[in-house]
């Protein structure tokens, strides 16, 4: 498993895929679970910690690029991207990786550059439809 040890007061500062968002995501724990915390702007999203390394596994099945597809809570994600696993009843923890009601979307935007930044994953940073793939 990989260094997770970044807490409030030394987050990772990090950048949307295309650059155009900065956002802090720092480790935590709520009710007695680690959470990765994911600060963007005012808002405050939850996301289950078991997801980095899940997320890594499926890449490394899937064995090539996987469209990201982030999309919010309330809209639908595209099938076969990353947005669409991490809220699916097929994925190791049988659901919404989010852990906000309301604000469980997005996992295809702001998760893929904390695993960029942790070296397990190559990410693309176009303005568009980027894609990720294990390392």
């Amino acid at each position: 498993m990989v260094n997770l040890d970044r807490k409030k007061d030394n987050p990772w500062v990090l950048k949307t895929p295309p650059g155009t968002g900065e956002y802090i995501m720092y480790m935590d724990e709520k009710d007695g679970v680690p959470v990765i915390v994911c600060v963007v702007g005012t808002t405050t999203l939850l996301y289950d910690a078991r997801c980095i390394e899940d997320l890594h596994a499926m890449l490394k099945a899937a064995g090539d690029w996987v469209e990201l597809g982030g999309a919010d809570e309330q809209k639908l994600a595209k099938e076969g991207t990353v947005e669409a696993w991490g809220r699916s009843p097929d994925n190791p923890i049988g659901g919404w990786y989010g852990l906000k009601k309301g604000l469980r979307g997005r996992f295809g935007v702001y998760i893929p550059p904390l695993m960029e930044a942790l070296g397990l994953c190559e990410l693309e940073h176009n303005p568009k439809n980027n894609r990720m793939r294990a390392i």
